[in-house]
């Protein structure tokens, strides 16, 4: 289905798509993915495989399929408006492992398959009798990504995990919040699922690379908590050099100052990062304050570090004086790096995500007009690109199963009535 340009302003996408039409041959364009997981992160690892061209059949359980669908806000359609973004590209269709014909079924696709994605509880593919040993067998080029909250190893391994809980054991939860009040959400409650997603797509193509080499398919083990540990900046060498324990710091943030969001006079707020002593100067500037940037005070990071009320107080007052779109022209003039605190409504408007199509509007069979995350990364030649929103369940059960696997129409309605599929 194609992406519903609405205005003619947008050169550079539609070039993007014209170039993607004259060369439909994709970066991932015959790679096949086997998608079992559910939820965001290993389902999220699938489809920026598919928008870039690989063929993601996504395996649901017969009856209410991905738990996801169900989740949050329903479209028009009945499917979440989570399921329509982050399902994109797919193909779908129902089976149960744990029955064993729906066992061998599952194994006639692995080996057609390039990769297989997983975020079950560890040893939940074994007792299924589908563990990667099985698979390997099947399959030997067969490259499986395995994603759960702590990881197939460990002492933890066996315990349940979301994002949520990735985000306090992998230490980042304690972070957020006012200094000696409780730990806060750290924005959204789906960062890990969407970063270990990430790895878990940067896993599958070094192993594709390696398989070019080898000839055969691994295992990758992507912890929740591990991608979102691995982002935490200076804090594990720290604290191993000298026991330093990185405390919730507010709005402000470590090693920097000023470093932070600001209030302005209209109510709303702005962001303001001064990371180096140059970009200082800069800001005193533009506090009509220029004596400030060579002030023996405020000179150096550290010094301004500890005399971060002082430093945060001035910055404030300035802020607080004006409304937020004066604040943000003064900074952009001084070349301060500086941005709005948007809602999502803010995004809409803005004229930044517009001129580079950062979203886009898809026009979906059943749900209609819905708009959406536009396509990361860009490719200058061979861009990906959104041919459909996340799919009805069971839409692709003929082409797979009758088509391509030659079950017959009797056939499938007999593994309908028994659950298999």
């Amino acid at each position: 289905m194609p992406v519903v340009i609405d205005s003619a302003e947008k050169h550079g996408f539609l070039r993007c798509m014209e170039k993607t039409q004259q060369n439909n041959k994709l970066p991932l364009a015959g790679l096949r993915v086997l998608d079992l997981a559910t939820f965001v992160a290993g389902p999220f690892s699938a489809a920026i495989l598919a928008e870039f061209g690989a063929e993601v059949i996504k395996i649901e359980q017969p009856g209410g399929g991905d738990p996801l669908r169900k989740f949050g806000t329903p479209s028009p359609n009945g499917d979440g408006y989570t399921w329509l973004s982050e399902q994109r590209n797919k193909r779908s269709v129902t089976l149960d492992l744990r029955k064993p014909v729906g066992a061998d079924i599952f194994k006639r696709l692995v080996k057609s398959a390039d990769v297989c994605c997983e975020n079950f509880r560890p040893g939940t593919l074994e007792k299924w009798g589908l563990g990667p040993d099985v698979l390997k067998a099947v399959n030997p080029r067969l490259v499986l990504l395995r994603i759960s909250g702590y990881g197939q190893t460990g002492p933890y391994k066996d315990r349940p995990g979301f994002a949520r809980i990735a985000h306090a054991f992998g230490g980042l939860t304690y972070l957020t919040g006012e200094p000696g009040g409780p730990p806060l959400t750290p924005g959204s409650t789906s960062l890990a699922d969407y970063i270990s997603g990430l790895y878990g797509a940067l896993g599958i193509m070094l192993s594709l690379r390696a398989r070019e080499e080898t000839g055969q398919g691994q295992e990758i083990d992507v912890a929740l908590y591990e991608s979102i540990f691995r982002v935490l900046d200076e804090m594990a060498p720290l604290y191993a050099a000298n026991g330093f324990v990185r405390p919730r710091l507010g709005l402000g943030t470590a090693n920097v100052c000023p470093h932070g969001h600001f209030e302005c006079g209209d109510g709303e707020w702005v962001a303001i990062a001064c990371t180096s002593d140059k970009m200082w100067v800069r800001m005193a500037e533009v506090l009509d304050r220029p004596e400030l940037g060579p002030d023996e005070r405020y000179k150096t990071a550290a010094k301004r570090v500890a005399n971060r009320d002082d430093v945060d107080g001035l910055v404030s007052a300035f802020t607080l004086s004006m409304p937020r779109d004066k604040v943000m022209a003064a900074c952009v003039t001084g070349d301060v790096p500086a941005a709005p605190v948007y809602s999502i409504a803010d995004i809409f408007k803005d004229p930044q995500y517009k001129a580079r199509q950062t979203l886009v509007t898809v026009d979906d069979e059943t749900a209609g007009e819905i708009t959406v995350p536009n396509v990361l990364p860009r490719l200058s030649e061979t861009p990906g690109r959104i041919n459909h929103l996340g799919p009805a369940l069971g839409d692709g059960i003929q082409a797979i199963y009758g088509d391509e696997l030659g079950f017959t129409d009797e056939e499938l309605a007999e593994l309908k009535r028994d659950g298999v599929i």
